[in-house]
C-alpha cells in the first residue's frame, strides 16, 4: 500500500496482477451522481502497464458484496480472464429470488422489491478498459429504494471483468442472510426487515 500522486491509497496484490485504489478525495468521477469511491482492477501479468480491466464502486456499496467480490478476485489464478457467459451473473440472482426482466431474461434482474437493479448495459464514460471497441456492454448494478430517488449506491464493471466475477458480487448482493448495520438508509427504512439484537 502506499499514497499516490493523486493523493490516493493503492493497495497492490503480491503477485502484482491485481490492486485497489480509494480514489474518493480526489476523483471527481461519479456514478448516478454519487462519486466513486474505490476502483479494483486486474491486469494479464506483472510487467504490463495497462491493467485488463476495472470496477468501480460508489460508497454506500453493501460491504459484504464487496468483500466476496475481493475474496473471489484473490482466489482467482488468472484474474484477468473469465470463461463463463453472461447468463451466469443473472442465475446467481435468480437463485437467490430475485425476478428476471421480461425484456432481458439472460442480461437483467431486480430484486422482488424493485429497489435494486444489475443489468447489462453500455456503460457511462470513464468506464476504463482494455478492449476499446465502442459496442461494448459492461455490468451495471444500483439500489433505488423508491423510483425516481436518489440512488443509494452504485457498482460498474468494465466489459473485460470475467462475468463469475460479477456473479460472486451479485449472488452475495441477493442473499437473503441478514447483515448488521449501524445506520439504515432512511429512504429504505419502511422496505427492509429489522431485527434488534438483544
Amino acid at each position: 500500500m502506499w499514497p499516490t500522486s493523486r493523493d490516493t491509497l493503492l493497495y497492490v496484490s503480491p503477485d502484482e496482477l491485481r490492486g485497489a485504489e480509494w480514489i474518493l478525495a480526489s476523483s471527481p468521477f461519479t456514478l448516478g451522481g454519487l462519486r466513486v469511491a474505490l476502483q479494483i482492477s486486474a491486469r494479464p501479468d506483472a510487467g504490463s502497464a495497462l491493467v485488463q480491466w476495472n470496477a468501480y464502486f460508489t460508497t454506500g456499496v453493501p460491504h459484504e458484496a464487496l468483500h466476496d467480490f475481493l475474496v473471489a478476485l484473490d482466489a482467482s489464478a488468472v484474474p484477468d480472464t473469465g470463461f463463463e457467459e453472461p447468463e451466469v451473473v443473472v442465475a446467481a440472482l435468480s437463485a437467490q429470488g430475485w425476478i428476471r426482466d421480461v425484456d432481458r431474461p439472460r442480461t437483467a434482474a431486480t430484486d422482488p422489491g424493485f429497489a435494486s437493479h444489475v443489468s447489462l448495459e453500455m456503460l457511462p464514460d470513464l468506464i476504463a478498459d482494455a478492449d476499446l471497441r465502442e459496442d461494448l456492454m459492461g455490468w451495471q448494478a444500483w439500489a433505488e429504494p423508491t423510483f425516481g430517488a436518489t440512488y443509494l449506491w452504485c457498482a460498474n464493471f468494465s466489459p473485460s471483468v470475467p462475468n463469475e466475477l460479477v456473479a460472486v458480487f451479485a449472488a452475495s448482493l441477493a442473499s437473503p442472510v441478514p447483515v448488521a448495520r449501524h445506520r439504515l438508509p432512511h429512504s429504505a427504512q419502511d422496505r427492509l426487515t429489522i431485527v434488534r439484537r438483544g
